[in-house]
């Protein structure tokens, strides 16, 4: 009993550690954006500010195009990520519960197309948004961003599927449900995690994305929040305090994406249990 209540310990200390690994250059950030640009380049460094402004944060949203850049990057973001699930849960389904010749090759491309690097896609893509004559155009950063987050949605979506029984839809259609109604009615809320887990992370993947909005976009009124905070990098010198303000701004969509995501989380695997 000692040895598991110290083997218990033992990890909570550990875990306690690593959290505090990750938290900290987070802290950091928040911290430095509440500095002087004085105390931001002191030598000195205080886990705890002595003195706190909001200089950089007014310096930061005032900044001109900020609420362009913001409106632009939540259009193309949630634009991708609302497309890429709604194709990935169309491709995921019968990937999932129908078996057809080539069926194992298609999942192979598809974990193919997600570990290709984004650089060797890079001219490719170019060249076709180009041709198309949507270069420039916020549609065909929708359309990268759902590209590049599609091979991970269906991979991820189809685990999810593969994991849930068939028997539940069997039982729902011998109860008079159609083959739609019982995955609307069964399979779909149990899928409910999936989505949640699969939206994040594609959510994380289009927010965060630079090179193709730094190229793709030529004109500034058409580019997003990651290409903004580059702007604080003159060349002569980096508004440290305004990139960490910024920083702090350009988190806070993402933070509350999946705070509102993350409520739905529980009732999702539960929901599709009970027979309506």
């Amino acid at each position: 009993m000692k040895k598991s209540l110290a083997a218990r310990t033992l990890v909570s200390v550990a875990g306690v550690l690593v959290a505090l690994l990750f938290l900290f250059p987070t802290y950091w950030m928040f911290t430095t954006s509440l500095k002087t640009p004085g105390d931001v380049l002191s030598s000195k460094y205080d886990l705890i500010p002595t003195s706190a402004t909001l200089s950089n944060f007014a310096s930061a949203l005032t900044k001109p195009g900020f609420v362009t850049y913001l409106t632009n990057s939540l259009i193309v973001t949630l634009g991708a990520v609302l497309a890429a699930l709604i194709v990935g849960v169309l491709a995921a389904i019968p990937l999932a519960r129908f078996r057809f010749r080539g069926r194992k090759g298609f999942l192979l491309l598809i974990l193919i197309a997600q570990l290709a690097p984004l650089s060797a896609l890079f001219i490719p893509m170019y060249l076709l948004i180009r041709d198309i004559g949507l270069l420039n155009t916020l549609p065909s950063l929708l359309l990268m961003y759902f590209a590049t987050t599609l091979p991970f949605t269906v991979w991820m979506l189809y685990g999810f599927v593969n994991g849930i029984p068939y028997d539940l839809e069997e039982a729902a259609m011998i109860d008079g449900c159609s083959r739609a109604g019982a995955f609307r009615r069964v399979t779909l809320p149990l899928l409910g995690p999936g989505l949640v887990t699969t939206s994040v992370f594609s959510f994380i993947t289009a927010w965060n994305e630079f090179l193709f909005a730094l190229v793709f976009m030529r004109d500034q009124s058409k580019q997003t929040l990651p290409v903004w905070l580059s702007s604080f990098k003159t060349a002569f010198s980096i508004d440290w305090g305004g990139v960490m303000a910024a920083s702090v701004i350009y988190a806070i969509p993402a933070v509350i994406f999946f705070l509102i995501v993350q409520r739905k989380l529980v009732s999702g695997m539960t929901a599709g249990a009970v027979k309506g």
